[in-house]
This record gives structure tokens, C-alpha cells and sequence, in this order.
């Protein structure tokens, strides 16, 4: 159905596309950096959910729907850019609540919030939403047909690498956040970076993009 070839020039350009940090990853290092690698890691979990549900959403033709129409495209992009924003300007609020947060307080319910807010950043994600939409589809072989199967195949190839990769960067931010979680003014410093990180990348997300 998917020849080896399809597999690896598909896995090729979703690898070079996820490394250019974009969206997600600076949301990953954000939460890594303000409340640790478990919340990172979770939020790393909602985005690769998110890939999987673009994915569907390509398969069944609403991915082309976004890629030719500016005003849902826009209206996408805009509400993901206002809502990295919004947890940007609540890191800062709450930048001197993070030792209870290393203390391990509310740690479950903690990881259930990253994995939905790391869900809706991912889904809201223009680069990836662009990526499936456009990108995608050119590595389906129709003339083997169960089109939408191998989307779903490529969905889940791009899953698993940004599975990887996103959490190399959650747990590398995770591992620099300790060190200054050993001084409550650190944390606080770091807790407030991590928040600026997110509201700078709100702002670009919403300056950026196609503009016809």
C-alpha cells in the first residue's frame, strides 16, 4: 500500500519540518522551563494527538478546505496566536507559585491541563495545519489506492517523530529548569521567561503567515 520509498522521502520532510522550532516547541520548552519536564512531556502528548486529528481532517477533505480559504485560515491561526498569549500572560501572573508546582501539587490535574493546552496549540499550529494540508497529500499514491489509509499511515510516521523530538526538547528545557529551581528567585526569573517565550511567539504566529 505504502511503498518503502513513499515512507522515506515522507519521513525526510516531516523530520526537517518539526525541527524548525515553530509553535509547538516553543510551547513544549515554555512549560518545560515554567513547571517542568512531566508538564512538557504531557503537552508533548496533546500536540501529537493533535497531529493525529489534522491528519483525519486532511483525510477527509477539510485540510484543503483551510489551505484554500484565507478568512478560516486566519480565523485558525488568530485564535491559536490569542491563546499562547493568554498562557504566556499566566506563567508570568503565576511565576513565583512554581515551587509548589516542583513540590509536586496538583500534579495529575497539572498533566491533564498541559495535555489539552498542548492539544489546542497543536491543532491550532499554522505550520503543521499547512504541512497536512499541502505537503501531505503529494505523497499519496491514489493509484494504489485507500487514499485516506495512507494518510493516516504518514499522520502517524509524523506522529512518532515529533513524539521524539519534541520531548529531546521538553526534557533538555525540563533539565536546565532544575538548576534554577534550587533558588526561589530563579524560578521566578525562569517561570517569567517561559511566559515572555509564549507571548512573543503568540505575537509572531499572529504577524506571520500566508497573505494572500
Amino acid at each position: 500500500m505504502v511503498s518503502t520509498h513513499q515512507l522515506l522521502a515522507f519521513s525526510a520532510m516531516a523530520l526537517a519540518i518539526i525541527l524548525i522550532p515553530g509553535p509547538s516547541v516553543l510551547f513544549v520548552v515554555g512549560r518545560a522551563l515554567a513547571h517542568g519536564r512531566r508538564t512538557a512531556l504531557a503537552g508533548v502528548v496533546g500536540g501529537v494527538l493533535a497531529a493525529l486529528v489534522l491528519t483525519a481532517a486532511v483525510a477527509v477533505g477539510v485540510g484543503s478546505i483551510v489551505e484554500r480559504s484565507v478568512v478560516v485560515f486566519t480565523a485558525l491561526k488568530i485564535v491559536g496566536a490569542v491563546y499562547i498569549v493568554y498562557l504566556g500572560v499566566q506563567a508570568i501572573r503565576h511565576r513565583r507559585s512554581l515551587q509548589e508546582a516542583i513540590a509536586g501539587s496538583g500534579a495529575e490535574r497539572g498533566g491533564g491541563r498541559a495535555l489539552l493546552q498542548g492539544f489546542l496549540v497543536g491543532i491550532t499550529n499554522p505550520k503543521t495545519t499547512v504541512f497536512f494540508a499541502a505537503v501531505l497529500p503529494q505523497f499519496v499514491a491514489r493509484e494504489n489506492g485507500h487514499v485516506e489509509l495512507q494518510m493516516m499511515v504518514f499522520g502517524a510516521i509524523f506522529a512518532v517523530i515529533a513524539l521524539c523530538c519534541d520531548s529531546v526538547w521538553g526534557i533538555a528545557a525540563g533539565a536546565a529548569r532544575e538548576w534554577f529551581a534550587r533558588s526561589p528567585r530563579r524560578l521566578a526569573a525562569i517561570g517569567g521567561t517561559g511566559g515572555l517565550m509564549m507571548i512573543g511567539l503568540g505575537v509572531t504566529v499572529a504577524a506571520t503567515g500566508r497573505k494572500d
